[in-house]
């Protein structure tokens, strides 16, 4: 049964008419109808009590697609076959995209929901960054085996990865023979960025191998145009100066400064280097591969030259350095140590490519790495109470500033870019 009430006649202004005397059709209890009747003065649809709770939800969501202004537009979860939360670009990059288009209805709606991810991913990525350089460097006091502990990490970060895959929290990639073939020596300077990185930890403060690496950018543009066939500007290049200066200044007070360790850090920045100009050169036919699954498949991939690399350089040292790290702190805790170096590794890896699946732009991202490495010397410095002299903040603050300077002139130089690229097609 339905309740139909005609309160149109009442409302009207002047009309006194009282609601007994409306027309027998017009009864306040009628049989159900096909079609919606109209009152006679008005012609508005009779006000009609819902009959079911479906009734009154669809009500409810049309008076807020009407509010919002966006009926029809409305966006569902994706399956899992479409991508787990772990990795697919969250609406708040459409959020973003529409409100810099001009439509902030569809960035409110769009970025209310996800509005908590931003923090709390950043959060965990400064996190887990920190525990990893801190139980990282522990380990390799304890246990000095520099080649099985980035061994280690590396495997760890493999089963890692093939746990999301087993228990579809993340996407398993399609890849092929050529797939795999193209990944090859992008793992393989993968592994001397790793590894040298971790031999660098082993021979000085953490704190001043990041100030080193640091200097990565330097290279990324010096190797870009023989390899890359890309030219600067020259404000690309003067944003390189405040970074080398800065680590020289840093290097000049250094209580821990060992060449060793200055030299290897300086490798990991090469080799970090490489690896992405050959994922660009090499990875170009693969975009489908998300960065969380490419970080993975490289990982897996990169035991196949670090693991027999660590036997030949380091595995005469392991039952030695196994035995004095047991006496040193006990296997428990040894154990403990390499399995939270292991995992975190991978946890800091994974939260930074979260932070990129926001859409975030890159100067936004490029400020955030930038914080996320004071983070990371500061703490370092308070755990390990590295003695740091006036000169050493003094250098590592202008090296710091250096690589956000350079992020910014990159950001610039690209955008010029892509808008000459254009007028050129427009032409």
């Amino acid at each position: 049964m339905h309740l139909r009430i005609d309160t149109s006649s009442s409302l009207m202004p002047g009309n006194t008419t009282p609601l007994s005397r409306l027309d027998s059709n017009r009864r306040s209890i009628c049989p159900p109808a096909k079609h919606q009747r109209v009152g006679p003065l008005t012609q508005k649809p009779l006000l009609q009590a819902p009959n079911s709770a479906l009734s009154a939800h669809s009500s409810s969501l049309y008076r807020q697609r009407q509010h919002i202004g966006l009926e029809g537009q409305r966006s569902f979860p994706r399956t899992p076959e479409q991508g787990s939360p772990l990795s697919r670009p969250n609406v708040s990059t459409r959020a973003a995209a529409g409100a810099a288009a001009g439509s902030p209805d569809e960035g409110a709606v769009e970025a209310g929901p996800a509005a908590w991810k931003m923090p709390v991913y950043i959060l965990g990525w400064y996190a887990f960054n920190i525990i990893f350089n801190i139980v990282n460097k522990s380990s390799l006091n304890t246990f000095s085996c520099p080649w099985l502990v980035s061994t280690w990490q590396l495997a760890a970060s493999g089963l890692f990865m093939v746990a999301l895959w087993a228990l579809r929290l993340q996407p398993v990639p399609k890849v092929d023979k050529g797939f795999l073939i193209a990944l090859l020596p992008v793992a393989a300077f993968h592994v001397i960025g790793h590894v040298s990185a971790c031999l660098s930890f082993s021979q000085m403060a953490v704190s001043f191998a990041h100030i080193v690496k640091s200097a990565e950018p330097a290279f990324s543009v010096a190797l870009s145009g023989p390899l890359l066939g890309q030219v600067y500007p020259l404000y690309v290049w003067l944003s390189l100066v405040p970074i080398v200066a800065g680590c020289a200044m840093s290097a000049m007070k250094e209580v821990s400064f060992a060449w060793n360790g200055f030299n290897n850090a300086m490798i990991s920045n090469l080799g970090m280097v490489l690896r992405n100009i050959l994922s660009k050169k090499s990875l170009v036919n693969y975009k489908h591969v998300d960065g969380i699954n490419l970080f993975g498949l490289i990982s897996i991939v990169s035991l196949l030259y670090c693991a027999p690399a660590a036997v030949y350089f380091e595995g005469s040292q392991w039952l030695p350095a196994w035995n004095a790290a047991v006496e040193k702190v006990g296997k428990a805790k040894l154990l403990q140590l390499l399995a939270l170096s292991g995992v975190f590794y991978h946890l800091y890896n994974q939260a930074s490519y979260m932070v990129l699946d926001l859409g975030i732009t890159p100067v936004t991202f490029s400020v955030g790495n930038t914080m996320k490495r004071v983070v990371v010397v500061v703490s370092s410095v308070l755990f390990f109470k590295n003695p740091v002299s006036a000169m050493n903040w003094v250098g590592s603050s202008i090296a710091i500033v250096g690589t956000y300077l350079y992020s910014v002139a990159m950001d610039k130089w690209s955008a010029e870019t892509k808008a000459k690229k254009a007028a050129e097609k427009g032409k």
